[in-house]
């Protein structure tokens, strides 16, 4: 380690936790990033005029904005860049947070909050479907935090050990193709997974019967020869792109619009 010890990053790390506690309009997660940072701030100007101290809180107090698992990962490397630069170098503080927030908000949200997240919540939600466990939220509960720590760790003080190095490659920014490997990675997961809850958790049938001779024939016994499960995709899918094509916003209006839909067609014995 260098100047910061360890405790004081821990320190940090566990303030990172209080990020969104301090979220304001004007300037977004700046009151909760100079809160994370102080113990850094504090160990790295003690033997310093105050004023070089007032200077280096207003840096961090600046317009800031990002995913909060990134945060331990952005000031890991603003404690490196804080230990090894000079006074009148210290805007690059400035100029890489300002340039690293935007980049990993787009890749927290799309790997974490449209991925991960969903991914555990679903798991969480098949367990406890039918009987209401409280095991369902539990585990998803688990494994959110099961990643979401490890993260803000290894980003912490690798952000801190690595500095630059981190994300940068021959000044190419090239250490962040591992970041889009990544989230091909959770993409495919989480395509996976959700196809394997349609099946299981999606349960739609119908009731139609069809006349041939003396006899009739049940579509749903047809449909499960030919091609298992293809009602429950088909209403998956038409749902996501009604969802898709409102951004999401007309959420509960389909979800009423499916009750309605449902309870019409099970009346008329369309639905089983």
């Amino acid at each position: 380690m260098g100047k910061i010890s360890k405790k004081t990053l821990k320190k940090v790390l566990f303030r990172t936790q209080t990020t969104q506690f301090g979220h304001n309009y004007e300037r977004m997660q700046s009151l909760s990033l100079t809160y994370d940072f102080i113990p850094a701030i504090e160990e790295l100007y003690k033997d310093k005029p105050k004023e070089q101290k007032v200077h280096a809180l207003q840096r961090y107090l600046e317009y800031f904005n990002t995913h909060p698992i990134a945060i331990p990962f952005i000031l890991g490397i603003c404690a490196a860049i804080e230990e090894t630069t000079d006074e009148d170098q210290k805007d690059s503080v400035t100029n890489i947070k300002t340039g690293l927030m935007g980049p990993f908000a787009g890749l927290g949200d799309s790997m974490l909050n449209l991925t991960w997240f969903p991914i555990a919540g679903s798991i969480g939600a098949s367990l406890c479907v039918d009987n209401g466990s409280l095991v369902g939220p539990l585990v998803m509960f688990l494994l959110i935090n099961l990643l979401y720590w490890p993260l803000k760790y290894f980003g912490l003080f690798k952000g801190y050990e690595k500095g630059m190095a981190l994300i940068a490659e021959d000044g190419k920014g090239g250490g962040l193709k591992i970041f889009d490997r990544l989230g091909n990675f959770a993409s495919v997961l989480g395509v996976v997974v959700v196809g394997g809850l349609i099946t299981s958790t999606v349960k739609v049938s119908t009731g139609i019967q069809i006349a041939s001779g003396e006899g009739v024939i049940a579509l749903q016994d047809q449909l499960n020869n030919v091609m298992p499960c293809l009602l429950p995709v088909l209403v998956t899918a038409a749902c996501f792109l009604i969802l898709k094509k409102g951004k999401g916003k007309n959420s509960v209006w389909v979800i009423l619009g499916l009750l309605v839909i449902c309870i019409i067609l099970s009346v008329l014995g369309i639905l089983a």
